[in-house]
């Protein structure tokens, strides 16, 4: 699909310095532009490739002020980071718009659903499914019975919605996904086997929450299994059973949350943190890369390590781990000392 640069700069309530008949089809980066391609400027140490880039339109901030000529025809905004982002979720907007029902596709007959759905080849919609207006559900994917999609969702190929998983308005599941799975429970027997436990709870997403690739979200025991609006999660992350998350918390890829813990709001785990079961983490937490929690955490704690310790006893400790081969060698020279 192609867009002038009048009808970008329309979107962006921007100013055109240039052509504003000039077409793009694509989004570049401004170092890799090409003919017919929408690039943009904020970051000054890329401010050269503005005279240099092939790009057809490339959005600047209003205070651009070139100092040799350019090709290129600009939109001026307030804010060009802010404003390519806003065309970067036009674009994929609708890059996405996708409506109808492709075949072959099943549909169970007892399934409702809104308006302009779009639900994409070799998908499976199960019994008493309810989906909302606008819901894209691409190729492949698997929607369980009794599941609720609500409206603005979008679940992409090969996602598995597992029977009884609620899904709020405005949430992405992307592939790979598999959301209300049995979550690991297993009773020791006397001679040392193990009996599955029924996991006969659910799961819920609540609004603007977001999935990704290859995350799995296991079904409560008993209850629900929640994540809280506007919740973010990173790929190939384990949440378990029972677990609850509030709500605008962001959890970085390989992370793993163990069952019935609690975790707050607004809180920032990074990439491959570990978290025991069976415990409470507060509100506006951060908790460092490669961190292992095992330990209620009160709120606004900031936590390294494994087992995690607060942030900045961990920097003071590690400067003395680093250094723990020198202070070994004073101390056996001041014991070697005493005794000479």
């Amino acid at each position: 699909m192609k867009f002038t640069a009048q009808q970008i700069a329309e979107i962006l309530e921007g100013d055109i310095v240039g052509d504003p008949n000039m077409e793009v089809s694509r989004l570049s980066k401004i170092e890799e532009g090409t003919q017919g391609s929408l690039t943009f400027l904020s970051n000054p140490k890329y401010t050269p490739y503005i005279y240099s880039t092939k790009a057809s339109v490339a959005i600047v901030n209003k205070s651009f002020i070139p100092e040799n000529e350019i090709n290129t025809t600009l939109i001026k905004v307030e804010d060009a980071y802010a404003a390519f982002s806003k065309v970067l979720e036009y674009y994929n907007m609708v890059k996405l718009n996708k409506v109808g029902i492709e075949q072959p596709s099943y549909i169970s007959e007892s399934a409702i659903h809104g308006d302009n759905i779009y639900i994409g080849v070799f998908s499976y919609i199960g019994k008493n499914v309810s989906i909302g207006d606008n819901v894209k559900i691409f190729p492949n994917a698997y929607i369980g019975d009794n599941v609720t999609i609500g409206d603005h969702s979008i679940v992409f190929s090969g996602a598995k919605i597992y029977s009884d998983t609620t899904i709020g308005s405005s949430c992405v599941i992307n592939s790979g996904a598999i959301i209300g799975a049995d979550g690991f429970g297993f009773a020791p027997n006397q001679d040392g086997s193990y009996s599955k436990i029924p996991q006969i709870g659910n799961v819920i997403l609540e609004n603007h929450v977001d999935v990704g690739a290859g995350t799995t979200i296991d079904r409560a025991t008993l209850g629900s299994t929640i994540i809280r609006n506007g919740v973010k999660l990173d790929n190939q992350i384990q949440i378990a059973h029972n677990v609850e998350i509030g709500k605008h918390t962001v959890i970085a890829a390989q992370s793993g949350v163990a069952g019935s813990t609690k975790i707050g709001e607004y809180c920032q785990i990074g990439g491959q943190v570990g978290i025991a079961g069976h415990i409470t983490i507060g509100n506006n937490v951060k908790i460092q890369a490669q961190s292992g929690i095992a330990r209620n955490v009160k709120d606004n704690e900031i936590l390294q390590g494994s087992p995690a310790l607060a942030l900045s006893d961990y920097n003071k400790s590690y400067v003395h781990f680093k250094n723990l081969p020198k202070i070994v060698k004073n101390i056996n020279d001041l014991e070697k000392n005493k005794w000479e």
